[in-house]
């Protein structure tokens, strides 16, 4: 069965729809987002593989009209490579991937960590920021406050949100950045 959500950005300029397909292995995510960063419109189409643990395995990101790809595949270990076998060093020990883009990208480490009430985990991440697509490594933290609320925090920059949660994982509000509409 499959699971639809969508999003649109706090300032309205933007909009995500997402399906998230089980399969025998785990999960296929396909995404469509648009939006605006720092006044340049974009529209891109990702694709993310993830095993039954929630584990990144294979990205896939397109930014329509920019020709900009950006396919990388992960061991669910922490290691990557880009789709080559190139070897990403600079991206060991991530599991996860965070697309600046998504709020989506949010539910995997929230599923995959399985925290408890007042549980904490420092992660780093795959990151990518939007529409340049660039890839680099991003520590963050993530603490399970109850209640379908995690709070989420930029470990290299001052950020910091409270955002919750629906039963699956997925959010539901981040404030400032993203709200759920489906």
């Amino acid at each position: 069965m499959a699971v639809t959500a969508r999003w649109r950005s706090a300032d309205g300029g933007g909009l995500e729809h997402l399906v998230i397909e089980e399969t025998s292995s785990g999960q296929t995510v396909d995404a469509v987002v648009v939006g605006d960063t720092e006044g340049a419109a974009f529209a891109a189409h990702w694709r993310l593989v993830v095993d039954a643990g929630w584990r990144a395995r294979r990205l896939d990101v397109e930014v329509i009209g920019l020709d900009r790809r950006l396919a990388v595949l992960a061991d669910g270990e922490g290691s990557w490579t880009n789709a080559d076998g190139v070897p990403l060093p600079e991206l060991t020990g991530a599991i996860d991937v965070d697309i600046s883009a998504s709020p989506f990208t949010n539910t995997l480490p929230i599923r995959r960590l399985a925290l408890p009430v007042g549980g904490v985990a420092e992660i780093v991440v795959a990151y990518v920021s939007f529409p340049d697509l660039a890839l680099f490594p991003h520590p963050q933290r993530y603490t399970n406050l109850g209640e379908k609320r995690w709070l989420f925090e930029s470990l290299d920059a001052d950020f910091k949100r409270e955002i919750t949660v629906d039963e699956d994982g997925l959010v539901v509000s981040y404030p400032g950045l993203f709200e759920r509409v489906l």
